[in-house]
């Protein structure tokens, strides 16, 4: 593949991404999404979330992990409860950092 095709194929996402992003920003307000629809939306965020964060918990070298020897885990799990409970991100991610800081001094 040369430059002019790598530049152009580049060109081409960027523009497919624009599109893609320009096309609901351009539609706000002029459509109406069914209730039932808006009210699965909600739901969206956290789904992406949790699919990219639980392989990264529960996933160690290619096998399933749910040991208690898995620092990972047990992070993960003080940050859910403290998300839980404060409902704060800084607070949850700064809790399971140093959940999972503490727990690989101790070990």
């Amino acid at each position: 593949m040369n430059d002019l095709a790598i530049w152009a194929t580049m060109l081409a996402m960027a523009l497919v991404t624009l599109l893609s992003r320009l096309s609901f920003i351009a539609a706000w307000g002029r459509i109406t999404l069914p209730e039932g629809l808006r009210e699965a939306l909600r739901f969206v965020p956290p789904a992406v979330l949790a699919a990219i964060i639980l392989p990264a918990l529960v996933i160690r070298d290619a096998q399933l992990n749910l040991s208690p020897d898995n620092d990972r885990l047990i992070a993960g799990l003080v940050a859910t409860l403290i998300a839980w409970r404060t409902r704060n991100a800084l607070a949850t991610i700064a809790v399971g950092m140093v959940t999972l800081f503490l727990i690989g001094m101790l070990r």
